[in-house]
């Protein structure tokens, strides 16, 4: 049976290191027939491109016009959120609290280019990370931390989506995702969401949003590819819908 991607939340435009405005993405994401698109801008705590705070205002003003122009002729309701950087140790990210609560969700992921609250430990797991996209060589040490920074994150934030959480460092995928079934309770249900890790054919960062309700569908839906997003269901914009499939037959 074909399916059709409806929603992408993981885009890129020039407020970081994207090639296009706001209003591009949105062009493109009607021309493919998607209802919802994402404006992930990489967070501010990059060096080389993250955005711009004061520019969120901005962006969201544009989305809130293009939402509009949707309703009107046709196409995708925009929503503002961020790819924010998973560095510092206690799980912070690189935007303040004040400022996520802004924006309709949160991507969340590691990322080189970033420096944090501890500058000489992540330019040490920088240079592991690129000995490890190299080599493939890891040492169990680095693994712990780089796992540990995620699963801090986790706890400690409100994070819909993990971005490609098993690319550019070496990473524990089965602790990332413990720490992130036991962080997403199901209040309808009593039971526990279980997030679904998913890849495109081309390992671009447009995936499969879907919760399951048990580890053993969570199993049957994993992809060993090292991209792909990990997604949060509990902690959604309320107009982004909650319930599988996203990808419409």
């Amino acid at each position: 049976m074909e399916s059709k991607l409806r929603f992408d939340l993981h885009t890129h435009t020039i407020y970081s290191h994207g090639k296009g405005d706001i209003e591009d993405n949105w062009k493109a994401a009607k021309e493919a027939g998607l209802e919802v698109l994402g404006i992930s801008d990489h967070g501010p705590g990059h060096i080389g491109f993250g955005l711009k705070v004061a520019k969120i205002p901005e962006m969201k003003e544009k989305a809130a016009a293009l939402t509009q122009r949707a309703k009107e002729e046709g196409g995708p309701e925009v929503l503002i959120g961020v790819e924010a950087n998973i560095i510092n140790p206690d799980g912070e990210l690189d935007m303040t609290p004040a400022d996520l609560a802004e924006l309709d969700f949160v991507i969340a992921g590691y990322h080189f280019g970033t420096i944090g609250k501890a500058p000489v430990r992540a330019g040490l797991m920088h240079a592991a990370g690129f000995l490890y996209n190299h080599t493939g060589w890891s040492a169990a040490r680095q693994r712990d931390y780089n796992t540990m920074l995620v699963v801090e994150a986790v706890k400690h934030n409100k994070i819909k989506i993990l971005s490609h959480p098993g690319a550019k460092a070496d990473f524990d995928i089965e602790k990332n995702d413990a720490a992130a079934t036991v962080s997403v309770p199901d209040t309808t249900e009593g039971t526990r969401y279980t997030p679904t890790l998913t890849t495109d054919s081309d390992g671009k960062n447009s995936a499969e949003i879907c919760s399951e309700p048990s580890r053993a569908s969570h199993r049957a839906l994993w992809s060993p590819h090292q991209y792909g997003v990990l997604f949060f269901p509990q902690w959604s914009s309320p107009r982004i819908k909650e319930n599988c499939p996203f990808f419409r037959a």
